[in-house]
């Protein structure tokens, strides 16, 4: 793969330490990812199961309304694609992926509305070709997301009562996986990941008017660790002399997951002021290092997709997930199984223009899901527009690949009706995708 397009040199250069500062900024946000007790959603939505689930998804793909299970190639670039294991033996460059996220929220309930604003590491993803047999891939992610904080006004005969809502935290997703291409036309692969993160979560009865009263607040967290396992396949086949065909399918197997869990009850007198709290008289109950076990679903997609070399690709996914079968401890917290699918493509108008617009990669996308949330018979449901972009840029070395890939997300989830919340969003994936040959044996010094 060659560049022939040119930037200016004072834009070159500007590129290239824009570059090293994210690169090095990205790299100290991965403490926060790791180890920080992170919130880096606002949706009260985030309050059901483990929180608002994340994906295995780059901003490449999920530029593309979030198609990953039938993507194997993506214009001529290295690129990972964790969302299906299958696509490691696809690997030709040593691949390194970093990003960070960020998104605006707003959350509309009758005639109010409320903005908030998240910002955070998003992934760091290596993934190394092995030569004929296939490839290996490793990395960190966000697996879910806990974050949010709401009141619900009420009474108890005359006495005006208020119980607030509020949560923080998530899971983290550490991932090892190997692909392996079977047959000229079939190749498989497998991701073992170790899922960890503290979820907290504060349930308050307050007496707002009720001056010499107790308010009673409950706070729980739950440190949660395991192993889950995903696997997939997909089959490729040529259509034409420049057109191929990909069909892919993942699973993730249900298994289980442990959880430390820990809670406390204290009792508080009112406060005549808003912004100001008593401090507790008494505890009511109190426990620390409660076992439990979490069942997690079995998750089911298929997808496709349809490219012409390096100048175009379409593509589609179906998901399906048995979140009826989710249980904490035994207890089924009534989620309900959920399903979606997502449509989108990318274009690069002329990969080997001199003109660097010809060679920027334009993505569109749209998805939908019926999430394993139901609030009074009614299922909440999401939906977005998804548009980025990937900027390649001038190589700083011989043999290296730099590209700049850009998602942005217009979605809504919920609704206005039957006294439900609707959440508008708009998210940022911003990530740097570095490609070089590594391991590579020279025949000459």
């Amino acid at each position: 793969m060659q560049h022939l397009f040119r930037i200016p040199t004072y834009l070159n250069d500007i590129m290239q330490h824009t570059l090293k500062a994210f690169v090095f900024i990205t790299f100290l946000l991965s403490s926060t990812l790791v180890y920080g007790q992170r919130s880096t959603t606002s949706s009260p939505y985030s309050r059901f199961g483990l929180g608002e689930i994340r994906g295995d998804l780059l901003p490449q793909t999920r530029a593309m309304g979030g198609i990953a299970t039938g993507v194997r190639y993506l214009s001529g670039y290295g690129n990972i694609n964790v969302g299906n294991p299958a696509s490691y033996s696809a690997l030709a460059l040593t691949t390194v992926d970093v990003g960070v996220f960020g998104n605006i929220t707003e959350l509309s309930r009758n005639q109010l509305a409320e903005n908030s604003y998240n910002f955070s590491l998003s992934h760091i993803n290596f993934g190394i070709p092995l030569g004929r047999p296939g490839g290996l891939s490793f990395g960190i992610m966000p697996f879910s997301d806990v974050g949010f904080s709401y009141a619900i006004p009420g009474s108890i005969d005359t006495t005006d009562i208020r119980t607030v809502y509020a949560g923080a935290g998530g899971a983290t997703k550490a991932y090892l996986g190997y692909g392996i291409q079977l047959t000229k036309n079939f190749s498989v692969g497998a991701n073992v990941s170790y899922l960890f993160g503290t979820l907290n979560n504060i349930r308050s009865v307050e007496l707002p008017n009720d001056i010499g009263g107790l308010n009673v607040r409950i706070d729980s967290s739950q440190y949660i660790n395991g192993f889950s396992f995903d696997y997939g396949a997909q089959y490729f086949q040529p259509l034409s002399k420049n057109v191929s065909l990909t069909i892919g399918y993942t699973g993730t197997a249900g298994t289980p997951l442990n959880t430390t869990a820990s809670r406390v009850v204290t009792r508080t007198p009112t406060s005549v002021e808003d912004d100001f709290e008593n401090l507790p008289v008494d505890s009511i109950s109190t426990y620390e290092g409660q076992k439990q076990n979490i069942k997690m679903p079995m998750k089911h997609s298929i997808g496709f997709s349809v490219a012409k070399g390096n100048h175009w690709m379409i593509g589609g996914d179906f998901n399906y997930a048995k979140w009826s079968d989710f249980r904490i401890g035994g207890d089924n917290p009534g989620l309900t199984d959920s399903y979606g699918f997502s449509v989108g493509g990318q274009i690069t108008p002329d990969i080997t223009s001199v003109n660097y617009l010809g060679v920027v990669d334009y993505r569109l996308g749209f998805k939908y899901n019926k999430s394993y949330i139901n609030i009074a018979n009614q299922d909440i449901k999401q939906m977005a527009l998804t548009v980025g972009f990937g900027f390649p840029l001038p190589s700083l070395f011989g043999g290296s690949f730099y590209k700049i890939n850009f998602a942005t997300e217009f979605g809504q989830m919920g609704a206005l009706t039957n006294q439900l919340v609707r959440e508008r969003y708009i998210n940022f994936h911003l990530g740097f995708t570095l490609n070089e040959r590594w391991f590579q044996r020279r025949r000459y010094d």
